[in-house]
């Protein structure tokens, strides 16, 4: 019962059912976000980004690694807030011990505002989120090289005399923010990072939906609800938005008839919800 969704150009695979366990894969970027779960078919990919350090979000993380050994992976890179570096080696740590087996693994330690080549012309920037524990969101972005105005239609043979004579102005570099990961962290994301907003693809949790439970109930939990994104309407720049890790205080069929009542056109026709195609949640 794997989910699997379509938001721009971006496939994403996965679970995530707030509190239990949360999971994503994107092929494109070769990444998984969180790992709550160790999926099979995620133990090809090569990088993970762990958003905080509290058990769905993390627990499958070692299992994962195991699979990624037993179909011959090589070393993964596992980025995640700089704080939690030290738990989770000890938590591989205790693994290795008791499977007498080391997986290959490169911790890479992020704080906010941090950003890594992940190669081909993609980064990856780290942002503040607001959770009780040391957390992180991701915003992966690709940069090219284009040939200035002033310089097109030039012949290939004189742009490549000027490059090699190290001539200025000739290119300038184009930044595109492509996908952005944010879960576990109250709405305050979206003003302290306003950046998610201009993203091309953004995931976000929506962890409660229900009247019942408002808005005062999800900022107790460090969570979003639906109604502050409905606020924030007007200014979600995004060609989708993915609402993800909502609680089970809603089926999935219940989640998916709140959105589409209640979201304002504009925002509704963008808006993916990441929820199994049936009534159960997983597991």
């Amino acid at each position: 019962m794997i989910t699997q969704v379509q938001a721009g150009p971006y496939t994403l695979r996965g679970i995530s059912v707030g509190g239990v366990y949360t999971t994503l894969h994107v092929p494109e970027l070769d990444a998984v976000l969180d790992v709550g779960l160790p999926l099979r078919s995620f133990a090809t990919a090569g990088r993970y980004f762990l958003s905080h350090g509290h058990l769905d979000h993390v627990a499958g993380l070692a299992g994962l690694l195991n699979i990624r050994g037993l179909v011959g992976g090589g070393r993964a890179t596992i980025h995640l807030p700089a704080e939690i570096e030290g738990a989770v080696r000890e938590l591989l740590r205790a693994h290795a011990a008791l499977s007498r087996a080391e997986a290959e693994v490169e911790l890479v330690p992020m704080l906010p505002g941090d950003e890594r080549p992940l190669g081909h012309g993609v980064f990856v920037r780290a942002l503040r989120t607001h959770h009780p524990v040391p957390s992180l969101g991701y915003q992966f972005i690709r940069r090219t090289s284009k040939l200035c105005p002033e310089h097109l239609g030039k012949p290939s043979a004189e742009i490549a005399r000027l490059r090699k004579a190290g001539a200025p102005g000739l290119f300038e570099e184009h930044e595109s923010l492509e996908l952005a990961y944010a879960t576990d962290t109250l709405s305050r994301v979206l003003e302290t990072e306003p950046s998610l907003l201009e993203s091309r693809v953004l995931v976000i949790e929506c962890t409660f939906v229900e009247a019942e439970r408002g808005v005062e109930h999800a900022r107790r939990k460090f969570h979003l609800h639906l109604d502050e994104l409905i606020e924030l309407a007007p200014r979600f720049q995004n060609e989708a938005v993915v609402l993800m890790h909502f609680g089970q205080g809603a089926s999935p069929a219940q989640v998916r008839e709140v959105l589409r009542e209640r979201l304002p056109p504009g925002l509704r026709e963008r808006v993916v919800a990441f929820v199994p195609e049936g009534d159960r949640w997983f597991g």
